[in-house]
């Protein structure tokens, strides 16, 4: 199929907060333009992505995967399932045989051996790495465990079996693995590419990391105890961030294939990741030291732009940090884009590209020169899932 990108901005400004520390415990920076930026790694927001599609039901819990350790549980809850007379024991051990059978590697984590000697019982096997698997193909590896149940190690000693069960792990993606991928380093046949990136956010403008010094009183202190229970500091920033995403059409259609379900076209599954993840992208909110700080904002601006050619960031334009006027960062932050888009655009010969915006307030009201203006989040996203169908179902 022909190639398309999905490019999302959003100016997102957010108080005081912590959303994602480093090692120190301090928010994440980086030096941008000479200058240090408050920044949100991408694998903070990958997160709050994925977990925001499941806890707001955008997306059927058939359509979505699990990333765990423990997928030899996960797997034996399963079996367990279809056979509800099996012992854990065996539903674990049968697991671990299927699990094994796809070139996964499993182990029982030492400190949990070590435990097991004190005599609790047998720790479960888990794998060595991350494992990422949607609900369609555990319960196509539970199947294929019951099919040997009679002798689960000789039924995967046919190599037959171990390239169904391999084949199982493969196919019929979940949205979330389709869209952020799947790496397996000792098994890399079972790889999947990453439909979308997700830029780390960078504030557009220099911002400092400051220290919150606290005291906490103990309440049952006699009127003589005097002084705190408890001391400490915890550093915060604020920022107006400019957030980046790519999502490739094509990609995401060749890892989701035919789709979950059997009775729709294969532009339907596509259409409906699409919309889930601009949803989400731009709902979603990483909640690092969210109960400390109380960080609960939505962009304040969105442009998506649906492109034939390549991905293209407008970081650029905040290169040279903004400096706060009467409107504070935002204003000035929407100046700069209404003021670099248009030119990025005719240099480049891709004015003719759709996009739509949605804004919020007085600060934003030149962005809506930039695309087609939407009323609400619900109306963006159906808008960009019909233009996304209306390109899949043109002929090649």
């Amino acid at each position: 199929m022909n190639r398309y990108f999905l490019d999302v901005h959003a100016l997102q400004t957010v108080p005081p907060s912590n959303i994602n520390r480093d090692d120190t415990g301090a928010p994440k920076t980086a030096v941008y333009g000479g200058v240090p930026r408050a920044r949100v790694s991408s694998q903070a927001w990958k997160r709050a992505i994925r977990t925001y599609f499941r806890d707001e039901h955008l997306l059927d819990p058939a359509e979505l995967g699990v990333r765990t350790k423990k997928i030899v549980e996960l797997l034996a809850s399963r079996i367990t399932a279809l056979d509800p007379s099996l012992g854990e024991e065996e539903a674990l051990r049968r697991a671990d045989e299927t699990i094994r059978a796809t070139g996964l590697k499993t182990e029982v984590p030492k400190r949990k051996a070590d435990q097991a000697k004190d005599g609790t019982p047998a720790p479960a096997p888990e794998a060595k790495y991350l494992v990422f698997l949607s609900a369609r193909q555990l319960d196509a590896l539970a199947a294929l465990a019951g099919e040997g149940a009679a002798d689960i190690t000789g039924f995967f000693k046919d190599k037959k079996n171990k390239e169904r069960a391999r084949g199982a792990a493969d196919t019929r993606h979940s949205v979330d693995i389709a869209l952020f991928g799947r790496m397996v380093a000792d098994i890399a046949d079972i790889n999947v590419d990453a439909a979308v990136q997700v830029a780390h956010a960078l504030s557009v403008h220099r911002a400092d990391t400051e220290s919150d010094y606290y005291t906490a009183v103990d309440d049952e202190n006699r009127d003589e105890e005097t002084g705190a229970g408890m001391i400490g500091t915890v550093d915060f920033n604020s920022a107006t961030l400019y957030r980046y995403a790519a999502l490739g059409i094509h990609q995401l259609a060749d890892n989701l294939g035919q789709g979950l379900r059997d009775d729709e076209p294969r532009t339907q599954p596509v259409r409906r990741a699409v919309e889930a993840f601009v949803h989400s992208f731009v709902a979603s909110l990483p909640t690092g030291k969210i109960n400390t700080f109380g960080h609960h904002t939505l962009p304040d601006a969105v442009l998506v732009t649906l492109r034939s050619t390549r991905p293209v960031s407008y970081v650029a334009a905040f290169e040279d940090p903004v400096r706060a006027d009467e409107g504070g960062h935002l204003r000035a932050a929407c100046d700069r884009l209404t003021a670099y888009v248009p030119d990025l655009e005719r240099a480049y010969g891709s004015q003719g590209d759709p996009s739509w915006i949605l804004r919020v307030g007085p600060h934003t009201h030149e962005l809506a020169a930039l695309g087609t203006e939407t009323d609400n989040l619900t109306a963006l996203v159906a808008a960009v899932g019909q233009a996304v169908e209306e390109r899949l179902e043109k002929p090649e």
